[in-house]
């Protein structure tokens, strides 16, 4: 198909660059986070512009613990309730990814329950550490086993590391923080095991594998020098991901070196990603650029 035809139907009118995908990686923030930064009609119409035909809605980093159990308890369960009424109110357009009261490992495991069967979410977004113990900590065992045994969808996000203080250096943290996080994240997954224990999880790692395209190799490499038999390549060849952030022009080229197009799916990070950087990402992913609708995974969008 020519660039012309792309952009332009039978009677000239403006074709989306990227029809009917879903999209895996887009935030809502709801009147219990204090405010919402986007109507869900901005982001429908972005949809629209776009091409895409429907998007998993999580809420994003720091998540909704800060500090009290309790608090977040009753947080996790409003901002979810929130969240299952948006895709209510716009059937086959919108789905949920729900959000856990961690550290708090009996609440995370009593909300995940409750969001899967009471709620209908799609999936659980979690985040890549949370008090300073990544997710693959030991500690996190018990919840893992839990949504392993359910089949579930894990969509991962970074945060902010414990120290990034001492590392930021003034700079924004989601600048060179948050592809390092996700890296520490799945390194920690695959070398600790987790992914062999709980293999019904289906993991989206997310912004392309952040930093982990370029740190495969050495992953592997000090695996293999210390004894650890584990297949780093093939874990990671079996993990999905997500295009959210700027994944063009070097960091899918060197992701698909890891794994396969069937195992990348669009995120536009919207609403944290401005609309218009999303339209021009989407008409650069239009250009020739292989990658996953989507459906294979949250399969309740299936022929959306």
């Amino acid at each position: 198909m020519s660039a012309t035809e792309r952009t332009e139907g039978a009677g000239n009118e403006p074709v989306p660059p990227l029809p009917g995908v879903l999209d895996v990686h887009a935030h809502y923030v709801t009147p219990a986070l204090r405010a919402a930064l986007e109507a869900p009609e901005e982001a429908l119409a972005l949809m629209d512009r776009t091409g895409v035909a429907a998007a998993l809605l999580s809420v994003s980093s720091p998540g909704v613990h800060f500090g009290d159990d309790a608090a977040a308890r009753a947080l996790a369960r409003r901002v979810n309730e929130e969240g299952a009424a948006l895709v209510a109110a716009h059937p086959g357009r919108f789905g949920l990814l729900a959000s856990l009261p961690l550290p708090d490992l009996a609440g995370a495991r009593e909300e995940a329950r409750y969001a899967l069967d009471a709620l209908g979410a799609d999936g659980i977004a979690l985040q890549t550490q949370y008090g300073g113990r990544h997710i693959g900590d030991a500690a996190f065992e018990p919840l893992l086993g839990d949504l392993s045994a359910r089949g579930a969808v894990v969509v991962l996000h970074p945060t902010s590391p414990a120290c990034f203080e001492a590392v930021a250096d003034g700079f924004p943290r989601p600048m060179l923080e948050f592809p390092f996080e996700t890296a520490r994240a799945v390194a920690g997954l695959v070398l600790g095991g987790a992914l062999d224990r709980h293999p019904g999880i289906r993991f989206v790692v997310p912004h392309a594998g952040g930093a982990l395209p370029v740190l495969a190799d050495r992953i592997a490499a000090f695996a293999l020098a210390s004894g650890n038999d584990v297949d780093v390549y093939g874990h990671l060849r079996r993990l999905y991901y997500d295009l959210a952030g700027f994944p063009l022009p070097r960091q899918l080229p060197a992701l698909l070196t890891l794994t396969d197009e069937a195992h990348v799916l669009y995120g536009s990070d919207f609403p944290f990603t401005p609309g218009w950087v999303v339209e021009g990402m989407a008409a650069t992913l239009a250009r020739g650029v292989g990658f996953a609708r989507g459906d294979g995974v949250f399969r309740r969008f299936a022929g959306a």
